[in-house]
Order: structure tokens, then C-alpha cells, then sequence
């Protein structure tokens, strides 16, 4: 006699084998970075949203910070403005800083807010500047042994988790844009998503630090290779680093500035990926690269 398999069953199984991994990680922090060339699918950040609700729900706190390159230059080619980058950064003039505040602040965020709160009352949008969230002072790259101009681009210097913490603790999930507040001029500065993450998740001593971008994720011997490095420690990612990418640096620089100080691990994932999030979090069978830290700071870590 043929016994039917119920339709739910591999849902309800998949949900079982879950529940280990939750149990571990009930009222633990996850900052997760979503790059803009992962969000030119409208499926897939839908997709995405609905991870960040499910891993809420779970028991997990979320905080997403988000990216938007292709966005603004979607926009800046609208004004009739240049597309310019330096030593892999983008140049932000006065009138691109405009843009760029612009685009992530009134656009790309709100549409994951509004994504997310399809399943609840949870995101809140924000950016680094509110409540001195981030604060930076301007880059100054240098390029063949000379300081070069790059426009209100910041570095880095301070992160309040004052107003995230509020959040959290509410049970909210904060979606935040890379702006910072300059200690120096007052002024407003676009920064690094990947950065402002890693900077984030190191401040809030997160349990994970998740980029999702558009590639699959660190490939050993790129481009001449796309096999993917599964699992690297701190020590193994600092030895790669000069051989990267201009691109794909400041994603495994600031993995290694996050499992360095506390986060307990980082992954660079393949948003492309439908639910790549749960995919890499909960089961064996990753998408991209995990950065842990090394083992004799892994023994240290609280």
C-alpha cells in the first residue's frame, strides 16, 4: 500500500531540524548587510524581508544596513551628474552627497521597511547620522603616494548603539542607511555599507555579522578561479587580503575587523540566492564564505 506524504511534512521537518539552532540563539544579535546589487531583483528582496521578519519572530534580533550603489547611479545619471570613483570608492561631491542621502534614505530604505512590516508592526528606518548613530571623520586615500579628494566620504571613528538598543529592546527591527555625522564639520558623510556593518556588529557584540552580495562569495585565486573558500580563519583572511579585489576588500576587511573584536562569526553569502539567509544560517549546506576568529581567540571570547 502507497502511504501519501502530506504536503507540510517537508515544512514542518525543515522547522524541526531548525530548532536546535534557535534554541542557541534565542535574544541574540545579527547584523545583516544587504548590498544594493542584491536588491535590483524586487523578488528577492521580498525574499530577503521575509527572512528578516521570520528570524525576528524566531527570537533573533536583526539589524539590517544597506547599500544602494546601483540606485544612485541610477539616479545620478537622472541629474545629468558623473559616476565617479577613486581607490574603489565613490566620489561625493556636495550635489552627489545630496543623491546619495537621497536614494538610500528615502528610497532604498523605505522600501525594505515597508517589505518588512508586510508581517508586522517591526522595522524602523534610520541612518547613521540620527542620534550621532555613526560618526566619521572625512577619508583621505592615498593612490600611488598621493592624498587624493574623494568628497564627503567618512571614516569611521564612533558608534552610539544608544538608539539601536532602544529599538531592540522593543522588539523592532532597525534598517539602517550608511550615513555619519562628521566630528569635525558637523557635516553629513556617505560611508562604506560594508564598514558601517562590520563597525555595527563589533559595537553591538553581535553573535553574526551576514553580507549578502552579488558574487558567491571569496574565491580562491580570482579571477583565474570561482571556487568558493567555504570557511577561512581571521589569521588565513589577513594573509589574502593584499590579493583581493577592489570590491570584494572592504566586505573581508570588515569581517575581519568584526570577528576580531567580539562577533562571533561572518559570512559573505550570495544574495542571489532566494532565502540565502536561512539557507546559510540554519543548515550545513552554506552559500558563501564564513570568517571565524581565530582559535586561540575564539577561547577568549565571552
Amino acid at each position: 500500500m502507497t502511504v501519501s506524504v502530506h504536503p507540510a511534512l517537508l515544512q514542518a521537518q525543515s522547522i524541526g531540524d531548525a530548532l536546535p539552532w534557535l534554541a542557541r540563539h534565542q535574544g541574540r544579535t545579527v547584523v545583516i548587510k544587504l548590498g544594493g546589487h542584491a536588491m535590483v531583483d524586487g523578488g528577492l528582496t521580498a525574499a530577503f524581508a521575509r527572512d528578516v521578519a521570520f528570524l525576528r519572530y524566531a527570537g533573533l534580533r536583526p539589524v539590517v544596513v544597506h547599500g544602494g550603489g546601483p540606485q544612485i547611479d541610477a539616479e545620478l545619471a537622472r541629474r545629468g551628474l558623473k559616476r565617479e570613483f577613486k581607490a574603489g570608492l565613490r566620489v561625493t561631491s556636495p550635489a552627489a552627497l545630496e543623491v546619495v542621502r537621497m536614494v538610500l534614505a528615502g528610497q532604498v530604505q523605505r522600501e525594505l521597511v515597508g517589505l518588512i512590516n508586510r508581517f508586522g508592526p517591526l522595522a524602523v528606518g534610520m541612518t547613521g547620522e540620527d542620534a550621532d548613530t555613526l560618526t566619521a571623520v572625512r577619508h583621505t586615500p592615498w593612490i600611488d603616494g598621493e592624498p587624493v579628494d574623494v568628497g564627503r566620504v567618512g571614516d569611521i571613528t564612533g558608534v552610539d548603539t544608544a538608539a539601536l538598543d532602544d529599538l531592540l529592546a522593543d522588539g523592532r527591527v532597525p534598517v539602517l542607511s550608511p550615513l555619519a555625522r562628521s566630528v569635525e564639520d558637523g557635516l553629513v558623510y556617505n560611508v562604506n555599507a560594508d564598514t558601517a556593518a562590520a563597525a555595527l556588529a563589533t559595537a553591538l557584540r553581535a553573535e553574526a555579522l551576514v553580507m549578502l552580495t552579488d558574487v558567491a562569495g571569496l574565491c580562491a585565486g580570482w579571477p583565474h578561479s570561482t571556487e568558493v573558500i567555504p570557511r577561512l580563519t581571521a589569521d588565513e583572511l589577513e594573509k589574502l587580503l593584499p590579493e583581493l579585489s577592489d570590491g570584494m576588500v572592504p566586505k573581508m576587511s570588515g569581517c575581519l575587523h568584526a570577528v576580531r573584536n567580539g562577533v562571533g562569526a561572518a559570512r559573505v553569502i550570495d544574495g542571489r540566492i532566494p532565502h540565502s539567509v536561512l539557507l546559510e544560517m540554519f543548515t550545513d549546506e552554506g552559500v558563501g564564505t564564513v570568517i571565524v576568529p581565530d582559535p586561540d581567540e575564539a577561547e577568549v571570547l565571552p
